[in-house]
């Protein structure tokens, strides 16, 4: 078949992979939000806003109905969000956040990958506070005035909003999700996504090199099956 075949082939397989990956994450969040607050998206904003963002990733209805229907039963174990800090080679600071129904089986394996690709496990409030929590919400461009719309969101926490292509990305504080999220629903926007976002205070620009290096330990976490997100503060 050649080269060529073997590169889409490659390239499609990571797709899947990548794919699989994101309808595993959305799965976690949407039995969270069922067990948390119901699953009736109408009364229950946190499983309104992962119904989003699965449409938004293209998971098909089947599956995300499915996994509605998994969360209301009893039998099904609830996951623990739990945010796992350390360092990556080169003084990389680097917040690892999981959703696990096995707490032991996740350090183990967090702990292995940053052993493996010369990192290190720290302990509780060693990296967090180099990062800010933030959370974003995406709606369509439109016909919207971006002034107009930061001044009649200011209340609500918004704290900047900008184009990004044929979107809108609008942020606040992580504590604002909601306000911000029902001042939108109530003026009629649509809300393509939402997400929560920890940004860094500072970041480090490293060689191409040592970027290859801290890259390695970031694609081997987020393989993990309990791992939902990883932020770094590498440039």
């Amino acid at each position: 078949m050649g080269r060529a075949f073997e590169f889409r082939k490659e390239r499609k397989f990571k797709r899947w992979a990548k794919m699989a990956k994101t309808f595993t994450r959305i799965g976690k969040d949407i039995v969270m939000a069922v067990k948390e607050g119901g699953p009736d998206p109408e009364t229950n904003a946190r499983l309104r806003a992962v119904i989003q963002n699965a449409k938004a990733a293209n998971m098909p209805k089947d599956n995300v109905e499915r996994a509605i229907k998994r969360a209301t039963d009893k039998d099904t174990a609830n996951y623990k969000e739990v945010i796992f800090e350390g360092y990556a080679p080169h003084g990389i600071a680097v917040l690892v956040e999981t959703a696990t129904d096995n707490n032991t089986r996740t350090v183990a394996n967090v702990r292995a990958v940053f052993n493996k690709y010369n990192g290190n496990l720290g302990t509780s409030g060693s990296v967090v506070f180099m990062f800010d929590r933030k959370c974003h919400f995406k709606i369509a461009r439109a016909e919207h005035d971006l002034e107009e719309l930061e001044l009649e969101l200011i209340d609500a926490g918004v704290e900047e909003i900008f184009e990004d292509g044929e979107d809108i990305l609008i942020y606040g504080p992580f504590e604002s999700f909601g306000a911000i999220q029902s001042g939108l629903e109530e003026r009629g926007i649509e809300i393509l996504s939402s997400e929560f976002e920890w940004i860094p205070q500072n970041t480090q620009k490293l060689s191409e090199d040592q970027e290859e290096e801290v890259n390695k330990l970031l694609e081997k976490m987020e393989e993990d099956d309990d791992v939902q997100n990883v932020w770094h503060s590498m440039a």
